[in-house]
C-alpha cells in the first residue's frame, strides 16, 4: 500500500469521526447539531450518506488496482462535493440568525477534499 492510499484512509476515517462531532452551534436556541443529529431544524441527516460513501472510498483505497482508482475518483470527487454542500447548507444565515460553525464541519471539508486529492495523486497500482 503506497502513501497515497494511507492518507486515502486516514481521511476517510476522519469524515467517519466528524459526522458525529458538533458542525454548528445557534446560541439563540442553545442548539447543536452534528452530522447524525439535527433535532429541531430540517437538514435532515448528511452525516449518514457522509458514513456511507466513505465507508465506499475507503474500502477503493485499499483495494488494489486501476478499476478501483478510476470508480474511487468518482466516489471521492462525490465526497468532497457533499461536503462542501452541507458547509454551505449548515453555514447560512437564515432571519437574522448567524449559526457558529464547529469543527465538525470543517473536518468533514477538509478530509473529503484531502481524500480526492489522494485519489488524483495515487498511480493506481
Amino acid at each position: 500500500m503506497n502513501k497515497t492510499s494511507i492518507i486515502g484512509l486516514i481521511s476517510v476515517a476522519v469524515v467517519i469521526v466528524s459526522a458525529f462531532l458538533p458542525w454548528l452551534t445557534i446560541e439563540s436556541k442553545q442548539l447543536v447539531f452534528t452530522g447524525m443529529d439535527t433535532t429541531g431544524s430540517s437538514f435532515g441527516e448528511p452525516g449518514k450518506l457522509n458514513i456511507a460513501v466513505a465507508v465506499i472510498a475507503g474500502i477503493l483505497f485499499a483495494w488494489r488496482g486501476k478499476w478501483s482508482a478510476r470508480v474511487n475518483l468518482f466516489v471521492t470527487a462525490f465526497l468532497a462535493a457533499w461536503a462542501f454542500r452541507n458547509f454551505v447548507l449548515f453555514s447560512r444565515c437564515e432571519m437574522g440568525v448567524c449559526p457558529e460553525r464547529e469543527i465538525g464541519l470543517y473536518l468533514s471539508l477538509l478530509a473529503g477534499i484531502v481524500a480526492f486529492v489522494s485519489v488524483i495523486f495515487s498511480n493506481g497500482k
